[in-house]
């Protein structure tokens, strides 16, 4: 489902501009549709009120929690199903943060990225952006959200349309701060242009991974054929249009791009530039012949780059202790055991 097509549903149920808001904020924060100031009795067109207990009952249906898996450093993944029974995930972030949610935008990838489980089930479907925008109504029954990160299963870039309606509605509807929405990609060339012309603009994450041309394109074997200067370049222009510094998202893997020569990669490209380095060391994943590089070893890396004044946050990906990298719930709950299979990485 669509939000655009939910609009049309409840203009045809007699809803004006003004109740439409109402339904899709009560809907997006998770409460009642009885709620609020307002007597819906004394608010909404009859034939809508009268419509009411079925259409939420068909909202709930869009993303309902199939399992939760709680981690020791207070994050919890959720695994979602799907009205049509597709499984995808989300991830209520560390609270000592700003409450925030990673969602999913597709079933599957097909980018494709080596160290990723989703990207080797193939793209499978898209999410519709109501069932985007669910997953943080259903979040929301278990604990605030006031950021939502579009960082989960699939390529956001991918699902454009479906995306931005989603951003539009958090962004207004949904009572999500328009920096606090984060939009991922691995630099498809469509995003630079679209989100600046969006109503919401958000923030930007572009997955960087390393300084070298080649390894990226083994890396990110799907991913758009940028090197790593023109996606650097294009972030940085998006950064200074909308006042956002880009977040660089890194995965560390052990002996493949955490050398000296990456720092030294990583210094030339974002000297002076308006960014955030999100080093995440990787979350070792049951199939995927790439391991963690020590905590040690990663807090030595940003010890060094800060040294070089490149603002750097070492990031733990949330739930390691519960075996949950992007992908990995739905792969237990959908698939038999994987066997790890060696992947050649140029040095």
């Amino acid at each position: 489902m669509r939000i655009s097509d939910l609009r049309e549903r409840l203009t045809a149920l007699g809803a004006l501009p003004k109740h439409q808001h109402r339904v899709l904020r009560l809907w997006s924060n998770a409460l009642p549709q009885t709620a609020g100031k307002r007597q819906i009795e004394h608010f909404l067109p009859a034939t809508l009120r009268a419509a009411l207990p079925a259409l939420e009952a068909e909202l709930a249906g869009l993303a309902q929690l199939a399992s939760a898996h709680p981690g020791d450093d207070g994050s919890e993944r959720l695994l979602v199903k799907l009205g049509d029974g597709q499984l995808v995930e989300s991830v209520l972030l560390l609270p000592d943060r700003t409450p925030g949610l990673c969602v999913s935008t597709q079933v599957g990838c097909a980018v494709g990225c080596r160290f990723c489980m989703t990207g080797t089930t193939g793209l499978i479907r898209q999410l519709g952006s109501a069932e985007i925008v669910a997953q943080v109504a259903l979040a929301r029954t278990r604990r605030p959200v006031k950021k939502v990160v579009f960082m989960g299963m699939g390529e956001p870039a991918h699902n454009l349309d479906n995306v931005m309606e989603a951003i539009e509605l958090l962004g207004t509807a949904g009572n999500i701060g328009h920096k606090n929405l984060v939009f991922s990609t691995v630099g498809d060339p469509r995003v630079f242009d679209e989100l600046p012309r969006g109503a919401v603009k958000p923030a930007l994450a572009l997955s960087l991974h390393t300084t070298r041309a080649d390894l990226r394109r083994d890396l990110l074997p799907r991913a758009p054929l940028l090197t790593p200067e023109e996606l650097v370049e294009a972030g940085e222009a998006y950064a200074r249009a909308t006042g956002y510094p880009i977040q660089y998202q890194w995965t560390l893997l052990d002996g493949i791009n955490d050398g000296d020569d990456e720092i030294e990669g990583i210094v030339r490209l974002l000297t002076g530039k308006y960014a955030i380095l999100n080093l995440i060391p990787y979350n070792t994943t049951e199939g995927m012949p790439f391991t963690r590089p020590s905590w040690e070893k990663a807090a030595d890396i940003a010890r060094r780059l800060h040294r070089r004044h490149i603002l750097t946050k070492l990031r733990m990906s949330a739930g390691q202790d519960v075996d949950g990298g992007c992908g990995q719930l739905r792969a237990r709950a959908s698939m038999p055991a994987r066997k790890v299979i060696p992947v050649s990485v140029r040095p």
